[in-house]
């Protein structure tokens, strides 16, 4: 994505081109989705998500800093309404993620069950942590990346994805996984 453009495209959905927000939108749609649900595990509730995530992007477009990258800014709303979400519902089911990636029924169950349980156990970490996880390892994030999204310096974000690492270990232990 290119940073340039998305200023641009913010300067003129400021000046009211809806044109240029739903440019952003489809840019962003997509990551904004896969944050959401890899955080509420719900295709539906991240549909919800990333439907106010926009919402609220477009209430609060004066209060973007230029400073900053948009995908950093609307990726922190959508970490914040994914966040928001699961604590009111306190959602902590389990996943049902099946892609048929495998030739056999036998390795596309096995795939299932453990795209299942890692999913499940991804969810019983803390919010903190699962965002961390999300970010790094479903979106590719890079440190810096990761401090400007949650806000926090990047030693702590670091120390953060090794204290995640460790939970996520423990739990799949535990759960016969690892």
């Amino acid at each position: 994505m290119d940073d340039n453009e998305d200023l641009k495209l913010v300067e003129e959905a400021r000046q009211g081109s809806r044109a240029s927000f739903e440019r952003l939108i489809i840019r962003y749609e997509r990551a904004i989705y896969n944050a959401a649900y890899r955080m509420v595990h719900d295709p539906e509730d991240a549909k919800d998500v990333a439907q106010n995530v926009f919402l609220k992007a477009f209430q609060n477009l004066e209060r973007f800093d230029t400073k900053h990258r948009f995908f950093s800014w609307i990726y922190r709303i959508a970490l914040n309404e994914s966040i928001n979400l699961c604590k009111s519902r306190r959602r902590f089911e389990s996943a049902e993620d099946a892609r048929v990636e495998e030739n056999t029924p036998e390795k596309l169950l096995r795939r299932v069950e453990l795209g299942d349980g890692v999913q499940a156990a991804l969810l019983s970490l803390a919010s903190e942590y699962r965002a961390v996880i999300v970010l790094r390892h479903f979106n590719d994030c890079n440190y810096e990346e990761m401090s400007e999204i949650l806000e926090i310096p990047e030693k702590t974000v670091k120390s953060r994805l090794f204290t995640a690492r460790a939970l996520l270990r423990n739990v799949l232990t535990k759960r016969g996984m690892l």
